[in-house]
C-alpha cells in the first residue's frame, strides 16, 4: 500500500512548476546528448561475420535486410538471470525484448532495421521466441567473433585477467553482458556508429518511462538490487 504525504492544490502546483522546469532541462540536455551521439564518427567494419538466420547464413551487411540503418540488441541466452531448464533467456534481456515487436514497423519505415544477436545455436533461440510469443528478427552469432568484438561477451582469458565493458576496465567481467549497437551502411559498407551497455539499455526499456509517471515509481529501493522485481511476462504472481 502506497503511502505519501499530502498538501493543498496551491502546494501541489507550485512543486509542479518547479519540476516542469527541471524537466524542461532535462529535455533540452537529451538534445544535445542526441545530437552528440550523432556527431560520433563512424567506423569501417572490415572483420567478416557470419550469422545463423532464419533465411539461412547471412552476413552483417545482409541483416540489414535492405535497408541503411541496423540496431543489434546483444541478448544474454545461456547465462544470466532466473534460468531454467526449458528458459534459457535472460529475465532482463526478456524484459528489454518485450518492448521490440510493438516499434518495428515505425523503425523500419524510417529505414532502420532492429534484429537480436545472441551466442547460442538458432534452434535454441526460435524455441524461446516461440514460448515468449515474440516475432522480431532473431539470430545466431555463434561461432563468430561478433559479440566478443563488441563488447558484450568475454573470453575464459579475459574473464580471469581482465577486459573493457562499458569502456571501462573490469578484473573479471561476466562471461555476457547486456548492450546494443547501431550500425549504418554508406555505400556498401557497414559502419559502427554507436554502442551502449549496462543502464545505457534502458533507453529500450519503455515500462520504466510509464513507471516513472506512476505514484510508486519503480519501486525498487527496498529491492536486494534494482532488477529483482523483474520477471518474463508470463512469469508475474508465480513464485
Amino acid at each position: 500500500m502506497l503511502e505519501h504525504r499530502t498538501g493543498t492544490r496551491e502546494e501541489w502546483l507550485a512543486a509542479r512548476q518547479e519540476l516542469l522546469d527541471a524537466e524542461k532541462r532535462q529535455t533540452r540536455q537529451s538534445d544535445e546528448i542526441a545530437r552528440m551521439r550523432l556527431e560520433l564518427p563512424w567506423v569501417q567494419i572490415d572483420k567478416e561475420y557470419v550469422f545463423a538466420t532464419d533465411a539461412g547464413a547471412k552476413s552483417l551487411a545482409e541483416l540489414f535486410d535492405g535497408r541503411s540503418q541496423l540496431l543489434v540488441y546483444h541478448f544474454m541466452f545461456g547465462y544470466g538471470a532466473r534460468l531454467t531448464e526449458e528458459r534459457q533467456g535472460c529475465v532482463g534481456c526478456s524484459f528489454i525484448a518485450d518492448h521490440f515487436d510493438g516499434v518495428l514497423p515505425h523503425l523500419n519505415g524510417r529505414g532502420v532495421t532492429l534484429v537480436c544477436a545472441s551466442i547460442a545455436p538458432l534452434d535454441q533461440l526460435q524455441d524461446y521466441k516461440k514460448q515468449m510469443g515474440w516475432q522480431f528478427p532473431w539470430v545466431s552469432s555463434l561461432g563468430s567473433d561478433f559479440n566478443y568484438d563488441f563488447g558484450v561477451a568475454f573470453t575464459e582469458e579475459q574473464q580471469r585477467n581482465g577486459a573493457d565493458y562499458n569502456f571501462r576496465h573490469v578484473d573479471e567481467p561476466l562471461p555476457q553482458r547486456e548492450g546494443v549497437s547501431a550500425f549504418a551502411l554508406q555505400n556498401g559498407v557497414v559502419h559502427h556508429t554507436y554502442s551502449a551497455y549496462n543502464r545505457g539499455v534502458e533507453a529500450l526499456l519503455g515500462t520504466y518511462q510509464y513507471l516513472d509517471l506512476a505514484p510508486g515509481g519503480r519501486n525498487e529501493d527496498m529491492l536486494e538490487y534494482p532488477q529483482a522485481s523483474w520477471r518474463r511476462h508470463d512469469e508475474y504472481g508465480l513464485s
